[in-house]
């Protein structure tokens, strides 16, 4: 019995929580399946089931494994077919783990994910929505679609574009506290804080320096600090301040009137939009499907990088 197997064999006791129903869904003699994960457990120095009189149960390391386990097959089923039949994206199998900021996922992907699902029946989607940053590695993610500046240069990074980026204020907002005409008169309104990480100080309003091209600050007050751009946008709408949003997400409310532009001639600098893995020498063909596809699909939002 090899390792793929054997790797096999406890994905089914795994998904059935039972070793005897393992044994009959495979054809093995249930004392062959027993051993098998016994021999896996001490293969890896870990316990992988929980066993009672009742159930078995994945431990912490065992639904670890489990995750890598999936992947792995998928990969080898991929590289078995790989120079069958007419060789374009058809066929693909396994699951993909992704991640991507709330907004982008909202807008943009999930709208369009049937016609992706759709094309490749034989895939399935774990998708993380989420603005921290995520660890690509360890969290075992294929792919993530990332805002912002990279500062990881172990990761491998494919550019899609960029967002060219708004001032906004809720109308709301505007009548009461009226808007701002210059950089000057900033200190006498108040923004709406983010912080990817809530405990750390927010910079202030940025702009780019018409002269130098530099990204510089402007400290505001502000009562509210968040942390992703859905509590980001309600602020603002809820009359909290001023916020620096992407031109794409802004442009349904501007063009309802529920917020207005303020300092045009002061904007952030543009938010650049990255696909970023892990490096490895053989990309799996449904993650470069996958990329492929997201990529075409944010073209339709994105500018050209500058």
């Amino acid at each position: 019995m090899n390792q793929l197997e054997v790797m096999q064999i406890y994905l089914k006791v795994a998904e059935l929580a039972s070793f005897t129903e393992a044994a009959l869904q495979l054809g093995l003699p249930k004392a062959s399946v027993s051993q098998a994960v016994q021999r896996l457990e001490a293969l890896l120095g870990t316990r992988l089931l929980q066993r009672t009189t009742r159930r078995v149960s994945m431990t912490a390391d065992g639904q670890v494994f489990a995750e890598r386990c999936r992947d792995l097959l998928a990969d080898v089923e991929e590289l078995r077919t790989l120079f069958q039949g007419d060789g374009q994206a058809s066929g693909l199998t396994g699951r993909l783990r992704v991640d991507m900021p709330q907004t982008t996922a909202r807008e943009f992907i999930l709208p369009r994910l049937p016609e992706f699902l759709s094309a490749h029946p034989g895939l399935s989607v774990e998708l993380s929505s989420t603005d921290r940053r995520v660890d690509v590695v360890r969290e075992g993610f294929d792919c993530v679609l990332r805002a912002g500046p990279l500062s990881d240069s172990s990761l491998v990074a494919r550019p899609l574009g960029q967002h060219e980026m708004v001032n906004c204020v809720s109308t709301s907002y505007a009548s009461a506290h009226g808007v701002p005409m210059s950089l000057q008169d900033l200190p006498r309104h108040r923004l709406v804080h983010y912080a990817s990480t809530l405990g750390t100080r927010a910079q202030g309003f940025e702009h780019v320096d018409t002269s130098s091209g530099n990204t510089l600050f402007v400290p505001m007050p502000g009562s509210l600090t968040v942390n992703n751009a859905d509590a980001y946008e309600a602020a603002c709408l809820a009359g909290l301040g001023i916020i620096q949003f992407p031109a794409v997400s802004a442009q349904p409310h501007l063009q309802a009137g529920r917020m207005v532009e303020v300092l045009p001639q002061h904007r952030a600098a543009p938010l650049a939009l990255n696909l970023v893995y892990a490096h490895r020498r053989h990309l799996p063909r449904r993650v470069q499907a996958f990329m492929d596809w997201v990529a075409a699909v944010m073209a339709e939002h994105l500018q050209p990088m500058r």
